[in-house]
This record gives structure tokens, sequence and C-alpha cells, in this order.
């Protein structure tokens, strides 16, 4: 399952010379909107106390006053300085950034986790260090809808980097993984989407994306249940491959999680497929099929059955079948009537920061659900 791509930062933004400070941002703010995310990072920043960070936090004060009127320019601002300086210092420290070799592949972010040493080693290190010590991250929200209404059931949280080189989120996540560093970042990331998923309706679900390393972790277990959104309204979405001796271990952390009504979905095709025998296991609430399997559908071979396989698994386990990836209407027809009841993609809605985006679907949901009372 893809967590998104970044969020380009905007590099035309001028840097201010003139001193100033503020221990906090303004607390009295409408949460619904995008400044109330703004202002959320702001806070975490300020009200950090790891002495490393003392340099970020005096910047931070500095361009939020210069800026008082405009906190998401002074964070904007911050961050673009903040991702100059880890480049220049390590550029200066005889480090360089990973460079694309043939086949777009980027050796410092292997497909499966492992330790990388040397330059790459201290470089990605610095970069997501920084990330994590001045939350240069948003969460964007993408609905999933109902299949055949179109109703917004839910939301999947998706998480946007700041960042100069417009790196996709997953590589920011493989390359935390191969450092060490998985773990931190998405339990960062979860803290993200758990502050924006306060806006989203209780009756609505959001599901997150967590790797089942990160799962394992109790620092998880302590954000999911001190959260503000209830645990049965929550979905984990696993992201990557369960090796077959880790799977008891993860069937045995995720039980009492599922007993307070967290549901579980997984891959069931593209390239973090889980398996027939997982699935079986794990006893999943949701199985995901991504373009693969629609065009799989939209154009069927007869030797492939796949599908077919799929379905019978949904049965025995009980799970909704879910399409991501729909981007038209032939793809949601197809879907449909192969018996899909739920779906999301660019056609049923693109995800968004912006709190305007989210508002629509949710009224559209209530107006959904206001009719289908009437009628019943």
């Amino acid at each position: 399952m893809s967590r998104d791509e970044s969020f380009p930062a905007v590099t035309g933004a001028e840097q201010s010379p003139e001193p100033g400070g503020t221990d906090s941002p303004p607390q009295d703010v409408d949460r619904t909107t995008l400044r109330g995310q703004v202002l959320d990072l702001i806070n975490d920043v300020l009200t950090d106390t790891v002495p490393e960070g003392a340099w970020a936090r005096t910047q931070l004060r500095e361009l939020l006053a210069a800026n008082a009127d405009e906190p998401e320019r002074a964070l904007l601002q911050h961050l673009i300085a903040v991702t100059t300086t880890d480049l220049t210092d390590s550029q200066a420290d005889g480090d360089t950034p990973h460079e694309q070799v043939d086949g777009g592949q980027d050796p410092s972010v292997p497909e499966k986790p492992r330790l990388v040493p040397g330059p790459l080693d201290r470089w990605g290190r610095k970069r997501i260090t920084a990330v994590l010590g001045t939350r240069m991250l948003l969460t964007a929200f993408q609905p999933i809808r109902e299949l055949p209404a179109g109703h917004v059931a839910g939301f999947e949280a998706l998480t946007r980097f700041v960042s100069r080189d417009g790196a996709s989120a997953d590589t920011w996540f493989r390359e935390a993984a191969a450092l060490g560093l998985g773990p931190d970042l998405e339990i960062a990331a979860l803290h993200c989407a758990l502050s924006a998923a306060r806006e989203i309706p209780d009756h609505l679900f959001v599901a997150f994306n967590l790797s089942p390393a990160s799962c394992r972790d109790p620092r998880i277990l302590a954000l999911l249940e001190g959260g503000d959104v209830a645990l049965d309204r929550i979905v984990i979405e696993m992201v990557g491959q369960v090796s077959g001796q880790d799977l008891d271990g993860l069937i045995r952390v995720l039980g009492p999680l599922r007993q307070q009504g967290v549901r579980i979905a997984v891959d069931g095709s593209g390239p973090d497929t889980a398996s027939p025998d997982q699935i079986l296991q794990l006893v999943p609430d949701i199985i995901k099929l991504d373009r693969s399997f629609i065009e799989g559908i939209i154009h069927p071979n007869p030797a492939q059955t796949q599908g077919t396989d799929l379905v019978e698994l949904a049965k025995q386990t009980g799970a909704v079948l879910s399409a991501k990836g729909i981007e038209s209407q032939e793809e949601l027809a197809a879907v449909t009537r192969a018996g899909m009841t739920a779906a999301q993609g660019y056609l049923l809605g693109r995800p968004s920061v912006h709190p305007l985006d989210w508002s629509a679907w949710i009224i559209e949901a209530a107006t959904a659900d206001a009719a289908a009372a009437e009628e019943g």
C-alpha cells in the first residue's frame, strides 16, 4: 500500500533576517483549517526538549516573529532552511546524497530493509533525523467509498513529506527502515495522522499505514490507545511483507487491539502481497487489491486464477474486498461487477492535505447518510 508522494517545499520563500521570538504558536485556533495543522507542527517543534534541536527551535521562533500573521510561511521557511543546512552539512563532512542509477533504482533504498554503511548511512541518518526533529511531514486524507452506492465510508491517512528533492513517501520510509529508523519515522507519521484525524466524524473510519515491524513496537499500542480516534474506528493497513517466522508474533501483538475493535487490512495483490496462507492465519478484515488486479478484471487471462482465489479467500476469512487506484469509470464499473464493496482512487477523490477538501467529503457522507435514513 503506497503511503503517497511527498509534499513539495516552496522554494521561493525568502529567509527573514529579523530576530524575535515566541515560545509557542497561538493556541486559540480552529483545527478544521490548514492553519490548525500547521500550528500543531509548529507546537511539536517548539515543545521538543532534545538539546540537539535547540538551534532549530531558535530559528523557528525568529521566523514566527518575522511572519507574525503567516505561520504557514514561517514553517515553510524553517523547513527549507533545515533541509538546506542538512544537505550542506552532509557534503561538508564528505558525505554525498544518493544518486539514481540505471533503471531508477536507488542503491541506498533497498527493497528489503538492511543497514546501509558508509557515507550514505551518515547522510541518510541526517535526513531522517531532520524529519524527526522538525516534523517535516503532513497528513493527507483520501476518501474510501462504499460500492455500489459511492458513499464515503472512511479515509486513508497518507504521509506527505516537505522536501526539496520530491522523493516519494515510500522512498522515505524504505530509507528509514534500511537505516534502522523505520519505527521512529512511522511513529512520527502516525502521531501527525492521529492529530489530523480528530477532524474526522465519529461515524467514519480512518486507516493508518504501518509496517509489521512497527506494529510490534510498544509505542504504537500506546499511541493508538491514547489517541483521540476510537479504536473501533481504526484500520491498520499492513505495509510490507510479513516473514513466516514473524507472523505468529504479529498475530499475538495485534490480538489485544483487534479485541478492542481495530480492523486489519492486507494487500491481496501488488508488490507487498500477502500469501494465501498468511491471509488465512492473519484473518484480515479487509483485503486490498491494486491496479494490477483491476487490469486483470478488465482484460482477463484464463490462465490466471488469482481473482477467483482471492474472492474465495475473502469468503473464507469474512474479509471485505477493497479496490485501490480507481482512475476511470470503466475500472469502477469492473470492480463493482466483481463484487468489491469498497474502493478508492483519483476518480473517487485525490489525497489532500487541505481540510476544506476533507470537509466537502464529510458533508457528502453526512448528506448520503441522512438520505438513506429518510428512505429507511
